[in-house]
């Protein structure tokens, strides 16, 4: 079977140099995981509106002197956030909520250079093969597309109404994590001897629907975060007085609910952490008991507890009313069931 499958990426290369490109690609995923937990803090600080201008070039220095500070802080005087929800605000107020989407921009520069320069250094040394090269153009043209809808998504929020759209934000949001899979999935394949390919296992399609699922679950979460939905029925199990509660279908038409009712998306989102749970419990199980690698179990056991710790940092985020810690460790939270599923899948890929 494994000279009918394609083998891993970079299996044409030495472990050595393999090894190189698998620590560089696993070091710029774990930038992507500290941007998307301090996007997640900017957003609960309701920090992103701050900055009113984007300069993809010239904007890595802050303002360097008070006279600088206080011409920042009259381009944001001027848009609908602090005239309608900061009026009255002090240049220091200002300031600590400048600095969140501050180093949330700034992070983001340096994520491209991480990527940039050592993919080119390793292109010029001919370290890796030239049929290699597309997958890392298309990485760092994804990441160059994050930053644009990272602007697209902020200049939603620069209007009358001074919130971003939801619906950026969780495309934000996806193509953050899109990038965050990719990246470990290439490290993974780099990091996987050609001598181990043994071939696709049967649980692996099981194991691709826990991870759209848990995708999909991240996406509604995306859509909580934008709505603010999570600071409504902070009790557990229940909504208010019941398991489901009465506004749920109040819109017209009916699928209006799931894209702009903050009660549905809310209770969305818990029924899809069960569903999620259910499954991932009954891979869990089926892993077991098919015996595979123990990379496969390994990676088994690792996203059912993740997921498992998942789900209790989410209750307690929620019954906490959202405090900006436990907001930011359910974030975090997210992307580690992400990766473990990742790793589940691969190692049931190969």
């Amino acid at each position: 079977m494994a000279s009918v499958l394609p083998l891993p990426f970079g299996h044409d290369l030495s472990y050595s140099q393999r090894k190189k490109l698998a620590i560089w690609l696993l070091f710029v995923a774990g930038l992507v995981f500290c941007m998307v937990v301090l996007g997640g803090v900017t957003r609960l600080t309701e920090s992103g509106l701050s900055m009113v201008e984007w300069k993809p070039v010239t904007g890595w220095l802050p303002p360097l002197s008070e006279q600088a500070w206080v011409a920042e802080f009259d381009k944001y005087k001027a848009y609908p956030e602090y005239q309608k929800v900061n009026k009255g605000m002090s240049l220091d107020e200002f300031k600590s909520i400048f600095a969140f989407e501050y180093a949330h921009r700034v992070l983001g520069r340096l994520i491209g250079l991480a990527f940039f320069l050592p993919m080119l250094f390793f292109i010029l040394t001919k370290t890796v093969q030239r049929h290699h090269i597309p997958r890392l153009i298309g990485l760092l043209v994804l990441g160059g597309g994050q930053g644009v809808m990272g602007w697209v998504m902020v200049k939603s929020g620069l209007v009358d109404h001074p919130d971003v759209s939801h619906y950026r934000l969780t495309a934000h949001l996806f193509l953050a994590c899109l990038i965050f899979a990719a990246l470990l999935w290439t490290a993974l394949d780099l990091l996987k001897s050609p001598e181990r390919f043994v071939g696709v296992h049967p649980l692996r399609t099981f194991a691709v629907v826990g991870l759209l699922l848990i995708f999909l679950q991240i996406m509604i979460g995306g859509f909580v975060a934008g709505l603010n939905a999570g600071f409504i029925y902070n009790n557990w199990p229940m909504m208010g007085d019941s398991f489901i509660p009465d506004d749920i279908w109040y819109m017209t038409p009916w699928y209006f609910n799931f894209l702009e009712n903050v009660a549905t998306i809310q209770f969305t989102h818990r029924m899809v952490a069960y569903l999620v749970f259910v499954v991932l419990l009954a891979l869990f199980l089926k892993v077991r008991a098919a015996n595979p690698t123990p990379e496969a179990k390994f990676a088994a056991h690792l996203l059912i507890a993740s997921v498992f710790l998942q789900i209790l940092i989410g209750i307690w985020t929620l019954v906490a009313v959202v405090p900006v810690s436990l907001g930011a460790l359910h974030q975090a939270g997210g992307l580690i069931v992400l990766g473990s599923s990742i790793l589940l899948v691969h190692r049931l890929s190969r």
